[in-house]
């Protein structure tokens, strides 16, 4: 039992380091990528829409080679799937187009609590005091770090409600899906990964076009360009499948609150390798937010052995209690 909790732990931290890893060099790429200074490819719904396509055509292979069964999902749950993260995609775009730096890493950051609610209205789950606590120092400490000014439109407070629902959805569903059906994370995401590529590379170009007032047709491909691209799609691949992973594995909550370790990871690497500046607000913020996941995991853990234990109680009564038992059992079969 203990090996079998070790091994479990292990490809649990695995799946984090995986999404941590790719998550924050696909950041690094895409800053490459999309800087006015460097190679200005402002695109950034098209280029979901490259990453989600490589997605595919990975997830294709590996259900030709056999590495991979693919199970019955209905095609109206995958295309409504696809439709609520392809919101999601365009959404936070807008949101990041429309709103100032500060008031979209606080739409970022009220995810979890959205997210929260969603699935105590949807799942009826249940949070402990010492999680609620946990999650709301996360937010604090994330939200001294990152937030700056904040200004906001009538339109950018539309798009930002759009994309944060949107996006809470979206992760709720991964793991509805995944428990409904009894699909894997990597087999759930090569039957989306078509739907989403074909859809986003089809309306991308137009979202990109009313975002930057440029099309993707005019712009100067370089070989770096392309170099950037491919890595870009490559690091998507590994982020795609370690969301659903991770998801699949733990919770909505959990993803989004243990997921703002990215963003401490990104400021710290911004600050090393793009002379970002590193206040003395941000590394406070920063050590809260780190204490905030640390107690998160211990609170969840805690709630995971209290209930591991009732059921174990439950389940198993004293042995002295037993013959009392079967006295009632046999007086309510006679009843």
């Amino acid at each position: 039992m203990e090996e079998k909790k070790s091994s479990s732990s292990i490809s649990d931290a695995g799946a984090w380091s995986i999404n941590i890893i790719s998550s924050i060099g696909i950041i690094m790429a895409n800053k490459q990528l999309m800087s006015p200074t460097a190679l200005h490819f402002t695109f950034a719904t098209t280029l979901t829409g490259l990453h989600f396509c490589v997605t595919a055509l990975v997830g294709l292979v590996s259900n030709a080679s056999g590495y991979s069964v693919s199970k019955h999902v209905p095609m109206w749950e995958l295309i409504w799937f696809s439709i609520v993260a392809n919101v999601s995609v365009t959404g936070m775009n807008l949101s990041l187009m429309l709103n100032s730096v500060g008031f979209y890493q606080i739409s970022k950051l009220s995810m979890i609590p959205v997210v929260c609610v969603m699935e105590w209205m949807v799942h009826g789950k249940q949070y402990s005091r010492q999680v609620k606590i946990a999650v709301f120092v996360v937010v604090v400490g994330v939200g001294v770090c990152t937030v700056t000014d904040v200004k906001v439109t009538a339109n950018g407070f539309i798009s930002a409600a759009v994309a944060i629902f949107s996006s809470s959805l979206q992760q709720i569903s991964i793991g509805s899906l995944q428990t409904k059906y009894s699909i894997g994370s990597f087999e759930l995401l090569s039957k989306t990964a078509p739907i989403q590529a074909l859809s986003l590379l089809v309306t991308g170009p137009f979202v990109d076009y009313c975002l930057t007032g440029k099309l993707v047709s005019d712009y100067a491909f370089s070989p770096a360009a392309f170099i950037f691209i491919i890595v870009s799609c490559g690091l998507a691949v590994f982020c795609n499948v370690s969301q659903y992973l991770c998801i699949g594995r733990f919770s909505a909550v959990s993803f989004q609150v243990l997921g703002h370790m990215k963003t401490v990871c990104v400021l710290i690497l911004g600050w090393i390798l793009f002379d970002s500046q590193l206040t003395l607000k941000n590394i406070i913020g920063m050590g809260v937010a780190v204490a905030g996941m640390v107690v998160y995991s211990w609170a969840v853990e805690a709630d995971k052995q209290i209930k591991s234990n009732n059921t174990q109680i439950f389940i198993q009564p004293d042995k002295e209690d037993a013959p009392l038992i079967k006295h009632i059992q046999l007086v309510q079969s006679k009843v």
